[in-house]
């Protein structure tokens, strides 16, 4: 009897060890798993840094460009120019004074940045203020100034030069100013 406790002894020995082991497997297959979840997320993280790298980069740049100093600037919003609510298209009273406009600039024949800006009165939409400064960089473009030193931003309404509780007001709010920077 003492040999046939001591057999099942080993045996239960031996299971348990075996069991062990599939224990030891199981949990090595489980951690090989999310090692390589994590490796993957780490690739994905790594992409993302470089591409926001990227972007600031760029954006960075840009800053530099548009840095300098103030030379002069025009605004497109007396009575021959005025915009009409909700529009952005370019009267030919406004084509006349950005061509004269232009004339300056190459006359100039300095290398120099024009920022686009579009304001809106406070009833329209930012987008159409967007609209205004892109359709003005358009006509500048094809009057010769290059796309690379312009840039177009909308400031929307919220830098109006007049109260927007009339109309005259509002039509004075919708308006271009085209800077010009060193």
């Amino acid at each position: 009897m003492n040999r046939t406790m001591m057999i099942a002894g080993a045996l239960a020995l031996g299971g348990l060890s075996l069991g062990g082991c599939a224990t030891k497997d199981y949990v090595n297959k489980q951690v090989a798993s999310v090692s390589t979840r994590v490796d993957a997320t780490d690739q994905h993280v790594t992409t993302v840094e470089g591409t926001a790298k990227d972007a600031l980069d760029r954006a960075v740049a840009a800053g530099k460009l548009a840095e300098g100093k103030f030379l002069y600037s025009e605004v497109l919003s007396d009575d021959s120019m005025k915009f009409r609510v909700n529009h952005y298209d370019l009267s030919p009273e406004a084509q006349a004074r950005l061509d004269a406009f232009i004339d300056k600039l190459k006359s100039d024949n300095k290398n120099v940045y024009v920022e686009i800006q579009g304001h809106t009165d406070s009833r329209e939409p930012m987008s159409i203020g967007e609209k205004r400064a892109q359709a003005v960089r358009a006509f500048m473009n094809q009057q010769g100034v290059a796309l690379n030193r312009m840039s177009a931003i909308s400031y929307g309404s919220e830098q109006p030069v007049a109260p927007n509780n009339t109309r005259e007001g509002r039509a004075a709010n919708r308006r271009v100013v085209v800077v010009v920077l060193s």
